[in-house]
């Protein structure tokens, strides 16, 4: 994931916990990312790569912030440092500085893009709020509509919290009514630290590796409860299934069903191990991943170590395997181990009945999705084991469905 221009970005939501991030670069002249750092980082990626296809994540912050006029250089580069490879690029944005002449150029080279918003209008504008704490709503469907005029392929990002965990199928009819047929569901999960750090960071840092600041931090009140979080998954899930199955992709469930037929999940919090997502900041920083933007998962500067060396560093592997090494034996036992794994190791704050750390703090809303969808999913799995489509679900009687037998 890279960060074109570092944590910084015109909108100002209660729950992002990246724009703290500017206080880890305190006198930057200019979050902008370099000509010589644009360069080594296309150039290292693209080489990098043994694959036919090159996939770049353009993120934030506010990628936009960075001028039309960077991403005409990065394709420019792109072409340039190709191999003969070809290049994808996706950029997620919250859509708000789009325009007529942003808009043709993303076509034009056929950028991805992914939209921010979190359902229709009061839920969206509970928390997604600009500097001057005026919602963005608006803005924001202005510049997905402009996406729409210039044939732009686009997905939503959908950030689940506190406010609209609760109306689940109001977020997924709305996102389904605007076009989305690849929904993101991110659930919100920050606790605020005890006292500030040093650096000036609020947010408390990844459970393990807490500093003073750390220490008794609370979980904050735009965070989705657990149970709700299992809820609004459940109810999205029962209209998916019954409707859109091969119509919309929803990144939970394509993650599930790939794990029950065995297969990568292909997204890293249900995926056993982690350490492929890394970010690359505004000045070439690498760190482990976005959620670990931190100076001691930092692994180096893009400018003094080819990437290839910071991704296959000692290192990297080990911030990768301690995903699955850590897990409580509570986690090692459970049913749904195999498709949850621990889920993300931020949200590993809590402790298990037995007293053991390490606990996610969802589990108890991810147990609830994941037993609920069992038995469907061995349905799905076995239609795609007779070379069937798994859309054929939706004209089967429930009645029909695989009984339910979770793996032990």
């Amino acid at each position: 994931m890279t960060k074109p221009m570092g944590s910084k970005c015109n909108l100002d939501c209660s729950y992002c916990f990246y724009l703290e991030k500017e206080h880890l670069y305190p006198g930057a002249p200019s979050f902008r990312m370099t000509p010589a750092v644009l360069e080594a980082y296309v150039r290292d990626y693209i080489a990098a790569q043994p694959a036919p296809v090159v996939s770049f994540a353009w993120q934030g912050g506010e990628p936009t912030l960075a001028g039309l006029d960077f991403f005409r250089r990065v394709v420019e580069l792109q072409t340039r440092h190709a191999q003969g490879k070809r290049i994808e690029n996706a950029l997620q944005t919250n859509g708000t500085l789009l325009d007529d002449e942003w808009c043709a150029f993303l076509r034009q080279h056929n950028f991805l893009v992914g939209i921010s918003i979190d359902g229709p209008a009061p839920l969206h504008d509970a928390y997604r709020v600009d500097k001057g704490g005026k919602p963005s709503f608006e803005r924001v469907m202005q510049g997905l509509n402009l996406l729409k005029k210039h044939g732009v392929e686009f997905n939503t990002l959908t950030t689940v919290h506190r406010k609209n965990s609760k109306h689940a199928l109001e977020v997924y009819r709305f996102l389904r009514s605007i076009g989305s047929g690849y929904l993101q569901f991110i659930p919100i999960v920050e606790r605020n630290a005890a006292a500030h750090t040093t650096n000036g960071l609020w947010l408390a840092p990844p459970p393990g590796h807490e500093d003073a600041a750390g220490l008794d931090a609370q979980v904050t009140e735009w965070s989705v409860r657990p149970a709700d979080y299992g809820a609004f998954l459940c109810e999205i899930f029962d209209e998916w299934i019954q409707r859109d199955v091969g119509k919309v992709f929803v990144q939970q469930f394509d993650a599930a069903l790939a794990n029950w037929v065995g297969q990568p999940a292909g997204v890293c919090i249900f995926s056993e191990n982690c350490g492929s997502a890394l970010a690359v900041e505004h000045n070439g920083d690498v760190y482990s991943c976005d959620h670990y933007v931190y100076e001691r998962y930092k692994l180096g500067n893009l400018l003094n170590s080819s990437l290839p060396d910071l991704v296959d560093s000692v290192a990297q592997q080990e911030f990768g395997k301690a995903k699955s090494a850590t897990l409580p034996r509570y986690c090692r036992e459970c049913s749904v181990r195999f498709a949850c794994h621990g889920e993300c190791p931020k949200h590993r704050f809590l402790r298990t009945p037995q007293g053991e750390d390490g606990l996610n703090y969802l589990c108890a809303g991810y147990k609830k999705f994941f037993r609920h969808i069992d038995s469907p999913m061995r349905t799905m799995g076995a239609l795609l084991g007779m070379g069937r489509p798994p859309a054929d679900i939706m004209a089967m009687p429930r009645a029909q469905w695989l009984p339910t037998g979770l793996r032990q």
